[in-house]
């Protein structure tokens, strides 16, 4: 069978030369006589293998020195409550609630001192991205936390927020080397690998050295702790070495393909082939303001919940796979991230287009 066009939001396709190369090597990685999968984490090879993904991450997010960078495990769940473990110094953190992993990230802190939502866009079903340029944050705020992307929704942040002094934290799971981020801006971005970089059970975090410190929450598990993995290179304990592996091979293809800023030009021009063809549909609705519309994640229905199931299973049909909208919302979702080619999209569009004459 030919290879489907997977419009999934996570775990998400990958570029086709990462899963040929990974394939070519999976019984013997570089005369090494063994799979990746089989190598201790603390041998020689693999220290080559993680220390060199580390190194094309930094060189292609052009992430200061002062930064940490940090592979983890545990998805942008565990993130929700190590955050508020580590730098809820004065128990409280502003939050800015735009979809449902805000919204989680904000309920969790909240378990481990004060929580303060500073805006939201609840009321009208996170279709848009509220004004942040004045909010009221309180002076002793450790933090202000962001979902940079939102997955589910498909709405993103096109300017940061006016921090007003404080830290700015992004889970950024979704559009996660997706375009150029000036990672000075932010105090700490994190996002899990399954939607744009790798395959599911690596959680990545960029941090400033300065955040990382032994007096956090007490109680705090050792596991849980940032020192713990910085301190240890990310090698602590066994790390998902495989997926870090392949992640290492996304970072490679990336530079290959021109770095970021050729990544956003092609995901600009994507998007902008759906967006338009949505723009102009007398069937098929986007969902979003126009203004805060995501490169990534393009969700969109026909009003009509019997016919977004029939096209769903056209679609499938065709090789146009996973365009189910989350559970949540209902509808259609096309993720289109960097691995996504330009002729799945333009794919898609035709076939709308022919489902809409029929219809």
């Amino acid at each position: 069978m030919s290879r489907v066009y997977n419009f999934s939001a996570g775990p998400a396709m990958l570029p086709e030369e990462v899963l040929k190369i990974a394939a070519d090597e999976m019984l013997d990685y570089h005369g090494s006589g063994m799979s990746v999968m089989e190598m201790s984490h603390r041998g020689k090879v693999y220290d080559g293998i993680i220390k060199k993904a580390e190194q094309d991450l930094r060189d292609l997010m052009q992430i200061p020195d002062n930064y940490k960078v940090l592979f983890l495990q545990g998805g942008a769940h565990l993130q929700f409550a190590m955050i508020p473990m580590n730098l809820m110094k004065n128990r409280k953190a502003a939050y800015v609630v735009t979809g449902n992993w805000a919204k989680k990230a904000y309920q969790e802190a909240a378990k481990f001192g004060e929580a303060i939502k500073v805006a939201s866009s609840e009321d009208r079903t996170f279709s848009y991205i509220p004004d942040c340029s004045d909010l009221d944050i309180p002076e002793d705020a450790d933090y202000l936390y962001i979902c940079h992307n939102n997955t589910i929704y498909g709405t993103t942040f096109k300017t940061l927020p006016n921090a007003k002094g404080h830290d700015l934290v992004a889970d950024i799971s979704s559009d996660f080397l997706a375009y150029p981020v000036n990672v000075s801006d932010y105090a700490l971005l994190y996002g899990g690998v399954q939607k744009n970089v790798g395959p599911a059970g690596v959680t990545i975090v960029i941090i400033r050295e300065d955040l990382i410190r032994e007096d956090i929450l007490p109680g705090t598990p050792t596991m849980l702790m940032y020192k713990t993995h910085a301190d240890a290179e990310s090698l602590y304990n066994t790390p998902p070495c495989y997926n870090i592996y392949v992640c290492g091979l996304v970072f490679e293809w990336l530079k290959k393909m021109g770095g970021l800023e050729a990544m956003k030009e092609r995901n600009e021009e994507k998007a902008a082939i759906l967006y338009d063809f949505l723009d102009s549909s007398s069937l098929f609705k986007g969902t979003v303001d126009r203004e805060f519309r995501s490169l990534m994640n393009v969700p969109f229905i026909t009003g009509d919940k019997d016919l977004d199931a029939e096209f769903i299973k056209a679609a499938e049909a065709e090789g146009l796979v996973s365009l189910k909208g989350h559970r949540s919302v209902g509808g259609m979702r096309a993720s289109i991230y960097n691995a996504m080619p330009k002729e799945g999209v333009v794919k898609l569009v035709e076939f709308m287009k022919d489902f809409e004459k029929n219809h």
